[in-house]
């Protein structure tokens, strides 16, 4: 049996370990549309966005001009049908999203709320990471929203997109999450949230789809290792890399333009119960609407 390495926090050490053994061994050089930045073992939050940077020899862009998480909605590679649809308000958020403002509620199903404190009290208070809100509280309903870019020192071509959001009052990071483009098997092009984590990463896998009020729906919502949907990674104490897809946990998120203003519903469920959700309201900085 391969073991993780014992040089962390004990439950770190747990989890990972976890994952070699109901999890699967992988080449990362057949894997490329999975593998993706992983985390130290000293926290993660603000701190691995300036290991990440050293790591791969890149610098953090200083540039003040609008951000987004994808640099164009062209990336996403929508049948034609679809992109003619899709909202241009929504479009701008992807594409200028560091030029947006959130307000956040969650709703927990109280049979998995005490999972949502475990998952604090273990995990995310210490590594500042995942930190979803407990209660709705004034605190958790604002956050800050930043896109930073990892540049190429040479010809300054953006390299990494990572959106960092904290809360306003607290500056308490929510996560830490490095996002691009990925064409998984099947040859669909999807969104990859890659969420690091000690020695590796949560990623989630999101299938992009247009509905017919042109709302954006990304989806994670597959059966097997190479579709959409939600893995672990790590490596461990010899350099292998394994990755546990975990198909029995689903997220489903909306973006819409509706009367005069953004919002996104996001649903997060196992084995089909409704684990939590989470209402954002989107708001434009410096103007009236987006």
């Amino acid at each position: 049996m391969e073991f993780a390495s014992i040089k962390q926090n004990f439950q770190d050490w747990i989890t990972q370990q976890w994952v070699i053994i109901s999890g699967k061994k992988i080449n990362p050089k057949e894997y490329e549309w999975l593998i993706g930045p992983f985390g130290n073992t000293n926290g993660i939050g603000e701190k691995f966005i300036k290991q990440l940077a050293e790591n791969e020899n890149l610098e953090i862009c200083k540039s003040e001009l609008s951000k987004g998480l994808i640099k164009s909605i062209n990336q996403l590679k929508l049948p034609s049908t679809e992109l003619n649809k899709l909202s241009k308000n929504v479009i701008d958020f992807y594409e200028n999203t560091n030029s947006y403002e959130f307000e956040l509620k969650t709703k927990w199903n109280s049979i998995f709320k005490i999972s949502g404190y475990l998952l604090k009290i273990l995990f995310s208070n210490r590594i500042e990471q995942l930190n979803i809100p407990m209660n709705n509280c004034k605190n958790a309903k604002g956050m800050n929203s930043d896109i930073i870019h990892l540049i190429d020192k040479k010809t300054e071509e953006i390299k990494r997109t990572i959106w960092l959001r904290t809360f306003k009052e607290t500056k308490q990071v929510v996560y830490s999450g490095v996002y691009e483009t990925c064409t998984i098997p099947n040859g669909t092009t999807c969104i990859k949230a890659m969420f690091p984590l000690p020695n590796g990463n949560a990623t989630v896998i999101l299938q992009p789809s247009v509905g017919n009020n042109g709302e954006l729906t990304l989806k994670s919502a597959g059966r097997k290792i190479g579709d959409s949907g939600f893995y672990f990674l790590l490596k461990d104490k010899n350099g292998n890399f394994w990755t546990k897809y975990i198909k029995s946990f689903k997220d489903n998120l909306t973006v819409n333009f509706d009367n005069g203003k953004i919002t996104a519903n996001q649903i997060l469920t196992f084995y089909g119960l409704k684990v939590l959700s989470f209402e954002y309201e989107i708001k434009k900085l410096h103007t009236n609407s987006p």
